[in-house]
């Protein structure tokens, strides 16, 4: 992990169903974004975005983001064990859906991952991710705006590191 010195917005982006609303948040904050994924995508011709293609493998993209997220970094995707990794090495951790993953939160995120995994690989049906709509982008935006800040406070306050949603 490198040390980061200004907020840093990576972007879990192969099924990311939020990329304006990162892009309008990482705009506004002048923040340097990653867009990471295995495959192309157009993107705005921005100096502070950076699409990165990463070859195609389980966890390419999670460990590139891995390796570089920190204190003063914002995270989102929605896998849940990338955003356990990156809560270990002190990023703020947001999921599409508006969900924060944070120290006190993980581990419950991570037993309830695993309890669907095996209730799936035991035959049982289970559903899918509600259906993405304005209201989900709306909590989105309010929960991605605000660990951005909490980023920027990580980055002021060093050693502070993510602590308990306040």
């Amino acid at each position: 992990m490198s040390e980061i010195t200004t907020l840093v917005f990576y972007i879990d982006a192969d099924a990311c169903p939020v990329k304006d609303e990162v892009l309008r948040v990482a705009g506004r904050m002048q923040a340097k974004t990653f867009f990471v994924s295995n495959s192309w995508m157009r993107l705005p011709d921005d100096p502070l975005v950076e699409r990165v293609v990463v070859p195609a493998g389980p966890n390419v993209a999670d460990d590139w983001i891995a390796e570089r997220a920190g204190a003063g970094a914002v995270v989102v995707t929605a896998d849940v064990p990338l955003a356990d990794r990156c809560v270990k090495t002190g990023a703020r951790v947001v999921a599409p859906s508006g969900r924060v993953f944070d120290a006190g939160s993980i581990g419950m995120a991570l037993a309830t991952r695993d309890l669907m995994e095996d209730l799936r690989s035991a035959g049982m049906s289970t559903s899918g991710p509600a259906p993405f709509g304005p209201k989900q982008r709306q909590a989105f935006l309010q929960a991605l705006d605000r660990e951005a800040r909490r980023a920027m406070r990580d980055l002021a306050s060093p050693g502070s590191g993510p602590g308990p949603r306040r």
